[in-house]
């Protein structure tokens, strides 16, 4: 069972990373979306620039060890995305072009609030 629970913590971690991709264009939608967005961006960035251990890798590490699986030698991104869905020398390439998606959908965000408190003082 540790093992299936594992498995869901990855589950849930990808849909986080998902989350952090896309949550801002969410938000242009459904406006309320914006702050826990902006808090996992905050997150992100401070495990970019500390040395911060994310939950889920925790609680994925506890599962694995419960079932018998050897923990994480490295963190969920260094395991399952770097040098897997793109080579590790292109990191701080795809940080950066992730981070100009993620701004993007920010000045989106705001320039589409303003257009809304525009049309609807006009």
């Amino acid at each position: 069972m540790a093992g299936l629970f594992a498995e869901a913590v990855v589950v849930l971690h990808f849909t986080v990373m998902a989350f952090l991709l896309v949550g801002g264009f969410l938000a242009w939608r459904w406006r309320w979306v914006i702050y826990p967005h902006l808090a996992l961006g905050a997150w992100a960035v401070l495990s970019i620039i500390t040395p911060t251990v994310c939950p889920l890798t925790v609680w994925e590490n506890h599962f694995r060890v419960m079932a018998g699986m050897p923990p994480l030698e490295t963190g969920f991104i260094d395991h399952y995305i770097d040098g897997v869905w793109y080579p590790e020398s292109a990191s701080t390439l795809v940080q950066l072009v992730l981070g100009a998606v993620v701004l993007t959908s920010w000045v989106g965000f705001y320039a589409g609030g303003r257009a809304a408190r525009r049309l609807s003082h006009g």
